[in-house]
């Protein structure tokens, strides 16, 4: 599978402190991604709530590295899996939505579609956007999501966060500088939960805009297959897959893994893929690009993990 990040006798599970949560050794995260692919995880670990979180991190030895993940949604794992333990808030703690007349403060581990039945129930509007991206809202703030003509750093207040050491504080949505597609979003923060700016909407114009997005994703995009979202950035003042089409890639497969004819910035595996067949194809998408334009695209979905 993968060799333990400790070359010892003993397993990295063993060297892990007691926690209330819950600790998966050698996890599947095919499970926990949208493409379905990837190896698995050294160790996962589910935190029961904050405190359960802080105290494992400031326990674990200091050599184990941690990765922390949310809904998967723009994620691609590769083959060797994820050495260290992985983190993905998935207790009911981070999944808390408080609603105060004015704020929308949302837990991290709370799925973004799962906003539609609250912002209609109390006709909240500005933030239909979040419902139509895929993941998590922990997965929100890194890449500064966003569709439909709106992102994350339009509606965002503040977050809390936790760092490496267990420390928790509020940061502004200033502090994430963020920018198209992306923030400097530092790699020992873990989101905990973020609180949006809302606005008074009735509750059918609400139901029309979530109407709207689902009509124009099941029209212009993939939907219900094994996916990512868009693979690509767009360049700037330009469309991604109109850069993939007119290169000649739609269509385009490696091993189980090939571009939507539907949307060519979306790569699906068509139900046998690789993380490796479906690397090689996006790096052969950038190439074909790049020959045909001089424009080098850039990634949007993440990538981890370790080759096979």
């Amino acid at each position: 599978m993968f060799e333990s990040f400790f070359a010892s006798k003993n397993s990295l599970l063993e060297s892990l402190p007691e926690v209330r949560g819950k600790y998966i050794e050698n996890a599947k995260l095919s499970k926990h991604t949208w493409f379905g692919v990837g190896g698995p995880a050294e160790v996962m670990y589910i935190p029961e709530d904050e405190e359960d979180l802080k105290l494992f991190l400031l326990k674990k030895p200091d050599v184990v590295p941690v990765t922390v993940i949310g809904g998967g949604s723009n994620l691609l794992i590769r083959d060797g899996g994820i050495l260290g333990v992985v983190i993905k808030l998935d207790s009911q703690f981070f999944k808390k939505i408080e609603f105060d007349g004015s704020y929308l403060t949302v837990g991290a581990g709370v799925k973004n579609s799962d906003l539609k039945k609250v912002l209609i129930e109390n006709e909240i509007g500005g933030l239909e956007f979040i419902t139509s991206v895929p993941g998590r809202i922990g997965g929100l703030l890194r890449t500064n999501a966003g569709c439909f003509g709106n992102n994350v750093s339009n509606v965002l207040v503040k977050a809390r966060i936790m760092n490496d050491w267990g420390e928790i504080y509020e940061v502004e949505k200033e502090d994430f500088n963020f920018s198209y597609r992306s923030s400097t979003f530092p790699e020992n923060w873990i989101i905990l939960d973020a609180t949006f700016e809302c606005a008074k909407k009735e509750k059918s114009e609400i139901k029309k805009i979530l109407d709207e997005q689902k009509k124009y994703r099941e029209e212009h995009q993939p939907i219900n297959k094994r996916t990512a979202g868009s693979t690509f950035k767009n360049p700037e003042g330009l469309s991604a897959w109109k850069l993939i089409q007119d290169a000649g890639c739609q269509g385009l497969k490696v091993g189980g893994a090939e571009v939507s004819d539907k949307h060519a910035n979306f790569l699906i595996n068509s139900g046998n893929a690789t993380a490796q067949d479906i690397e090689e194809l996006g790096e052969l998408i950038v190439e074909k690009v790049k020959e045909k334009t001089s424009i080098v695209l850039e990634w949007e979905v993440r990538r981890m993990g370790v080759k096979k």
